[in-house]
């Protein structure tokens, strides 16, 4: 509540629908991490204690490729919503991939990450982002490229049969060292990179749930986009964009499973470290 009386008034930043997919994708990857790792890793005592926990390897493998399922529907889910927002608020491709709302990387994306270098040291001011961050889409585009290769490779394994009727079935070898090695880079810089750019930020630390609740209080929106909120507040929609903020127990809730996300993502990272630099085969 605010001032003890009307409810806290928040910016919504993100819909119901993008909510849901980030957290049906957090659970699927986390899962495909996990369950991919065991069989990756196999050799090492924690994949076979995971291993156990799954019901064996085969049960592992079951639970790997229903989690891949899963992910394969949030990405064809968000690009039906994308055709659906291009309809609703775009009369061309052109305005939505390339308007200012747009998460393709641009000209100002570079500018913003040399600014933010000399930021960083010391030799300039902080950039005034806007709605999204070169590092948010870079994050973005990772899912695309992710379910291209790692989705592909491992379609091709899932069905080798079917797919040796097209192809050599020497890319069978082929495809298993790119799927385990490309699933391993990205299961790396989620756990690091993207944690780092999302929680552990200094402004952020220890935890940023807008992607759960939707919602950023207004001054985290002047401090984080400026731009964005300078924008709304000249085209006057500024208010139109706002919603109340949740009750503390939903908070409670939303933190509680995204510790939980946090601590299994740290925990994978560990056991990957541990597994290359003293384990490895």
């Amino acid at each position: 509540m605010s001032n003890g009386e009307t409810p806290e008034r928040q910016f919504v930043r993100f819909t119901r629908l993008q909510r849901a997919l980030h957290a049906c994708m957090i659970v699927s990857f986390i899962t495909l991490a996990m369950t991919g790792l065991t069989l990756k890793f196999s050799y090492t005592k924690w994949a076979a204690i995971l291993s156990h926990l799954f019901g064996g390897f085969e049960t592992a493998g079951y639970i790997h490729r229903s989690a891949a399922v899963v992910m394969v529907g949030v990405f064809v889910t968000h690009l039906v919503d994308l055709y659906k927002l291009k309809r609703r608020e775009h009369s061309t491709w052109r305005s939505l991939v390339l308007g200012p709302g747009s998460m393709v990387p641009n000209r100002r994306d570079l500018t913003e990450l040399l600014e933010t270098l000399k930021w960083f040291i010391g030799r300039g001011e902080r950039p005034a982002y806007g709605r999204w961050t070169y590092w948010e889409k870079f994050d973005y585009f990772a899912v695309f490229w992710g379910i291209a290769v790692i989705g592909s490779t491992g379609l091709t394994l899932w069905f080798p049969v079917f797919f040796t009727r097209f192809i050599p079935g020497s890319f069978l070898n082929v495809a298993t060292i790119v799927h385990s090695d490309e699933a391993l880079l990205a299961t790396g810089f989620i756990f690091t990179v993207h944690f780092f750019n999302t929680h552990l930020r200094p402004e952020k630390f220890p935890m940023d749930i807008t992607v759960f609740t939707g919602r950023m209080p207004l001054e985290e929106l002047k401090r984080d986009k400026p731009r964005e909120y300078e924008a709304l507040v000249a085209a006057g929609k500024l208010d139109e964009n706002m919603g109340e903020a949740y009750q503390p127990i939903v908070t409670r809730t939303i933190r509680a499973f995204a510790w939980v996300a946090l601590g299994l993502g740290f925990s994978i990272t560990l056991w990957i470290i541990y597994a290359v630099l003293f384990a490895y085969q």
